[in-house]
């Protein structure tokens, strides 16, 4: 069994922005469920559990949770939430009332775009904090490597709720050494705390265009001394992974990032934990179909 923490659906004309730039032309495209389940299918992954675009937009949640209701592969959702809004647990509450409300498993919201490094310290940031962990539902975080700091004393502040760090922190693979140097302390004080999970994604678009598995495997292994396998996960980034490797060639590259480990750590790595963490249903039944 494999699953796929973190992947992302979007139609361009609803209002996703950053696809713009000119640098990710390349996926400036309807991605659609037609088009996960048949990535999935090729490349043997049971389920998966979809994360906001970046849209920014309350809509984006009723159209994906939507989209889980009526594809069996998507077993949760990680809704966009403005979570120094003030309005966390109603907003929750509305999710969960939509069609498909059930498969929320988390939220998160853009933390990556605020230029202020200690944007997580902020008093209304942490009241939203604390308000998602009391509804039960993870927060990703999605944050540069910058941000690190902050995001260890947010976990340290509301150790009721479960943080999941996306892409491990968004290290810069394309600077080698010195990326790593400038990451690990940081990322390490993060992943001291029990409440803190981390997610094996988005790391080739963080190499450089020429990159191989060895300029991820550092990143990688650091990442498995630091959490250890039973609070990592797979995540393809998938389409964005598509501005570097197609979905089979980043399972690939993990793959041969990873250090060798027992059969059961793998499995941790490539299922378990995001089972355990997302409480995910890998059991679900099929849609029925409407009259």
């Amino acid at each position: 069994m494999i699953i796929d923490a973190h992947h992302h659906l979007w139609l361009p004309e609803r209002g996703y922005d950053w696809l713009d730039a000119p640098e990710v032309a390349a996926i400036r495209r309807p991605f659609t469920p037609a088009d996960l389940t048949a990535e999935l299918t090729a490349a043997g992954v049971t389920g998966t559990v979809l994360v906001e675009g970046g849209r920014c937009h309350p809509d984006e949640a009723a159209e994906f949770l939507g989209y889980a209701a009526d594809t069996p592969p998507i077993l949760g959702v990680v809704a966009w939430l403005d979570v120094a809004a003030g309005d966390v647990a109603a907003t929750i509450g509305r999710y969960r009332r939509l069609r498909g409300g059930e498969l929320l498993v988390g939220v998160r919201a853009q933390v990556q775009g605020e230029a202020d490094p200690d944007y997580l310290d902020r008093p209304d940031v942490r009241r939203g904090l604390a308000e998602i962990g009391a509804a039960g539902l993870v927060f990703d975080l999605v944050i540069r490597a910058d941000q690190l700091p902050a995001a260890a004393r947010a976990a340290r502040a509301v150790p009721e709720l479960r943080f999941v760090l996306d892409h491990l922190g968004k290290p810069r693979i394309d600077e080698g050494a010195a990326g790593l140097r400038r990451w690990r302390d940081p990322f390490a004080a993060l992943a001291a705390n029990p409440n803190v999970t981390g997610k094996l994604s988005g790391l080739v678009t963080e190499a450089r265009p020429d990159w191989t598995p060895a300029d991820l495997r550092p990143f990688v292994e650091v990442a498995v001394e630091e959490f250890g396998a039973h609070r990592l996960m797979f995540g393809s980034d998938w389409p964005v992974c598509l501005l570097r490797s197609d979905y089979p060639g980043v399972l690939r590259t993990l793959t041969a990032a990873l250090p060798a480990l027992p059969a059961e750590q793998r499995h941790e790595i490539f299922a378990g934990t995001a089972v355990r963490t997302y409480q995910l249903r890998v059991d679900r039944p099929a849609p029925v179909a409407s009259e």
